[in-house]
């Protein structure tokens, strides 16, 4: 447990008649996020914002409540004490009422990760024989925990030797695919062409490792920071040429022009060795015997796709 962590909710993991006591702990780095701050820079001193309301200036926090707008600067206002009473108490238990296929979760429900600790040795038990049967099972449990006041729909799995939990979006929360895709292309794609994808994609494969990516953005900003901390003078870099417009490589047109060049490459004439000037001899090679296959395939991966 890293040292200084402070625990986001204590509460049960309750699985029917069982209760294990535990902690949630955020799996988000924080810190790892750069944000800025907007400051005067005559005086060097952050900006301050006052609450004002056209036409009349300041005013108070006090006289400050919240406003649903139902139309154009029309909104229906809420006291505190009114929020206040639909907030729902938190029973302090994450009740497990469904489990399903972790992988017929849809990814756009998945918002943000929490580690699930037991809170005592004592329940360090209970805690791994329910982490061992999910991942057995292949199944996530289905849960809804209120924090804050707020009812959340979350997912239990297993996660190395641990849970996780996932807060997940609600069904109201996600648009409908159908109303961005329904200009997709109906009528199916090039068989060959489809092939020719598979195996690059095939030859690009491996183990999802995050740690190989890095923000290159975040990086540099970090690097910057420093370097005015130095007092440094930042000069610009020139811009690395970028795709752009009619630069943007489009995928069936790369396939199309490998495929083309593998052909051409299978049935061009060719020099026989040790041929001296004189009437050329020729040889082709059969697209079926599939000779050029790998050579294809290597030049789509690496000179098509940039």
């Amino acid at each position: 447990m890293p040292k200084r962590a402070r625990a986001y909710w204590k509460g049960f993991l309750r699985l029917s008649l069982v209760s294990i006591p535990v902690e949630i702990y955020n799996a988000v780095e924080s810190k790892a996020e750069i944000s800025f701050r907007q400051i005067h820079k005559p005086s060097g001193r952050r900006i301050s914002y006052e609450k004002t309301v056209a036409g009349i200036g300041k005013i108070e926090n006090s006289d400050i409540v919240k406003g649903y707008e139902v139309d154009t600067d029309t909104y229906v206002t809420l006291e505190p004490e009114e929020v206040d009473a639909v907030k729902l108490e938190s029973k302090k238990t994450i009740d497990v009422a469904q489990f399903v296929d972790m992988s017929e979760i849809d990814w756009r429900y998945f918002e943000r990760p929490y580690y699930i600790v037991p809170a005592d040795p004592i329940a360090g038990e209970g805690y791994t024989v329910i982490r061992d049967a999910m991942r057995k099972t292949g199944k996530a449990g289905l849960a809804q925990v209120t924090i804050g006041g707020r009812e959340w729909l979350v997912a239990v799995a297993p996660l190395g030797d641990g849970l996780v939990m996932v807060m997940l979006r609600y069904a109201d929360e996600l648009r409908d695919a159908d109303d961005y895709f329904d200009d997709v292309p109906t009528a199916k794609p090039d068989k060959e062409l489809v092939d020719l994808a598979v195996e690059l994609i095939g030859r690009k494969a491996a183990a999802f490792d995050a740690s190989k990516y890095q923000d290159h953005y975040a990086t540099a900003l970090k690097a910057l920071i420093q370097d005015k901390l130095k007092g440094r003078r930042i000069v610009a870099h020139a811009e690395e040429g970028r795709p752009k417009g009619a630069n943007v490589v489009d995928l069936m047109d790369a396939l199309r022009r490998n495929e083309a060049s593998a052909e051409g490459e299978v049935n061009a004439p060719r020099r026989l060795a040790g041929a001296r000037d004189g009437p050329k001899k020729t040889f082709r090679v059969s697209r079926a015997a599939g000779l050029h296959k790998d050579r294809r395939a290597e030049r789509l991966d690496g000179d098509q796709v940039r």
